[in-house]
């Protein structure tokens, strides 16, 4: 076979690859389980993950955005770490301010959304 007729079928094959959906799509309820089993690596982020962010980070029906559901995060992600960072400080909508995390510092908050977002937030 020519070269170039396998790097077209390479091609037509990754264009139709990308057609195609990532994967199932899950229930909120799917999406909250999975949300359910995510910790921190690092313990002292783990201990104020589970005291202050994982009571609406990982329950289904309370609006706030899931712990790893990377496609409900993705619009707060493109507003960028300052508007987040402010809204967690302010609070922002059902959020109290600080997400009652009285031990958080800014630092701790950013690593947290990164942690929930599951993706890089700049």
């Amino acid at each position: 076979m020519k070269p170039s007729l396998i790097l077209t079928l390479l091609a037509a094959a990754a264009g139709l690859a990308a057609c195609q959906p990532s994967g199932p799509t899950r229930s909120p309820a799917e999406i909250s389980a999975h949300a359910a089993t995510l910790k921190p690596a690092d313990p002292r982020l783990a201990g104020l993950y589970a005291q202050a962010c994982k009571a609406c980070h990982a329950m289904v029906g309370t609006l706030a955005p899931q712990t790893g559901d990377r496609e409900a995060w993705a619009p707060r992600v493109a507003k960028g770490m300052p508007v987040l960072l402010h809204d967690v400080v302010a609070g922002f909508k059902g959020m109290p301010a600080g997400g009652q995390c009285f031990a958080c510092t800014a630092d701790d908050d950013k690593a947290l959304i990164r942690f929930m977002a599951d993706q890089p937030v700049s």
